[in-house]
This record gives structure tokens, sequence and C-alpha cells, in this order.
């Protein structure tokens, strides 16, 4: 047989192991998130920062390797989601410092975003569907 012959299929081949390879690589970064925005929302989750920066990394090293499959939305998804945390985490910090019941409800809305938009994520993964982000 020629090379030809076998090109197509091992070009198939190829891409259905990039698109496991992403769907793995996915699945464990918002398994990662997850776990931290259990942690934010439930008592104790102190674990959650190291995670959240493994995930981080994990998503940033690999979003490249996404780059025109509907798995890259899911890489900005949730880099998008752990940036406006952050940055929300942040700016409600002084209210820790001045009151403290306001600044648990300010990081206990935050971390309900952010556990929303994981599980949301998360399920749109497994169903094959790309995040669709507003604009």
């Amino acid at each position: 047989m020629s090379d030809d012959l076998l090109s197509p299929q091992s070009s198939d081949q190829a891409h259905l192991q990039k698109m496991q390879s992403l769907n793995t690589t996915g699945t464990i970064s918002y398994i990662l998130h997850l776990i931290v925005a259990v942690g934010a929302v439930v008592p104790g989750g102190q674990f959650g920062p190291v995670l959240l920066i493994a995930a981080l990394v994990l998503d940033m090293v690999k979003r490249g390797d996404a780059e025109g499959t509907w798995h890259a939305s899911h890489f900005r998804w949730r880099i998008r989601t752990v940036v406006i945390a952050g940055a929300l985490y942040l700016l409600t910090a002084p209210l820790w410092l001045l009151f403290f019941i306001p600044g648990w409800i300010a990081w206990t809305v935050v971390s309900v975003w952010f556990l929303y938009r994981i599980v949301t994520g998360f399920l749109a993964m497994n169903k094959g569907r790309a995040m669709e982000i507003p604009a």
C-alpha cells in the first residue's frame, strides 16, 4: 500500500489522539478548579491556591495545543475565570480588614460565581460543546 492511502487514516488517528489528550488535560484542569471552587465555598480550603496555580499553569502551557478546536474555548473560559476571580478577590480583600461580615459575603459571592463557572464549563466539555463567551 502506498503512503497516500494511509494518510487520511493516520491524520484521523492523530486528530483523535489530539482530542483525547485535550479532553484529558481539560478534565484534569476542571477537577483542580472544582476542588479549589468547593474549597472556597466550604470552610477549610487552604490548599486552594496551590491547586489553582497548578491548574492555571497547566492551562497556560497547553492552550496552544487546543488552537483550532472547540477545546480552545474551554482554555479561554478557565483562564478568564481564574483571572476575573483573582481580581474580584483582590478588590474585595479590603472588606476583610474593615468589616468581617461584608468581606465574608463578598468572598462567598465570588466563590459561588467561580464554582458556577467551573461546573458550567466542565458540563459543556463533557458534552463536547464549546464555551460561548459573551461579548
